[in-house]
């Protein structure tokens, strides 16, 4: 069963939260000079550390709260049926994520795709679809309870959804979940949020200027 209720209560407080925040906190605090704010990127005032998690990446490797550090990380839930939302994201992604490639290979950011179909996408079968729209993505999943504390933990939730054929045809159904794209900060943190409609040049820039952020003295 895809367990819903505390989701929609993390989602919701997440939501409430990030409408009063601003960038601030990694662009200099109240005594360096002022910055542009960022375009399209809301952060949290503090980072939120992530609970313990293990999802399973594409090569078979486990993915742990480590794996992530280093780097901006950009993590979107889906999953490869996706008729449209999916397929749509990951293609702005793309164009993003060509823009950083003259950034250091050590500190570009990266994009996160995880996939709340288990039941259909095997990690391969998702890193697959993820590297169809750019070679660096990353691709993930794990069983059901993993996949809900995971996606809890960013403020997000997913639920599987019956098609009208689902009696006869097991594998007649959507799984509807969080179109936002969560911003992971280098320690692996929760830092902030996406919302659509995204921009892939603003996401492009803001994330170019905060891994230079990270990299200042």
């Amino acid at each position: 069963m895809f367990n819903r209720t505390s989701g929609y209560i993390l989602a919701a407080a997440l939501a409430a939260g990030l409408g009063l925040l601003a960038a601030h906190h990694y662009l200099g605090g109240d005594d360096a000079p002022a910055a542009p704010p960022l375009q399209t990127a809301t952060l949290l005032p503090q980072p939120r550390e992530l609970p313990a998690f293990n999802l399973r990446q594409s090569d078979g490797t486990p993915l742990v709260p480590g794996e992530l550090a280093g780097h901006w990380t950009l993590v979107f839930l889906g999953f490869t049926f996706c008729p449209d939302v999916c397929p749509t994201t990951l293609a702005e992604l793309a164009q993003a994520q060509k823009q950083w490639q003259a950034l250091p290979e050590a500190t570009r950011p990266r994009v996160l795709f995880v996939s709340v179909d288990p039941e259909r996408d095997t990690p391969r079968k998702a890193g697959e679809y993820a590297h169809a729209f750019h070679a660096d993505t990353l691709a993930a999943t794990a069983d059901v309870p993993a996949l809900e504390k995971f996606a809890t933990s960013l403020g997000f939730v997913f639920m599987k959804v019956p098609g009208k054929g689902f009696e006869q045809n097991p594998n007649d159904y959507s799984v509807d979940h969080s179109a936002n794209i969560a911003l992971l900060d280098p320690q692996g943190r929760l830092a902030g949020l996406i919302r659509p409609p995204f921009k892939p040049a603003a996401i492009a820039d803001d994330l170019a200027r905060l891994s230079a952020a990270e990299r200042a003295p």
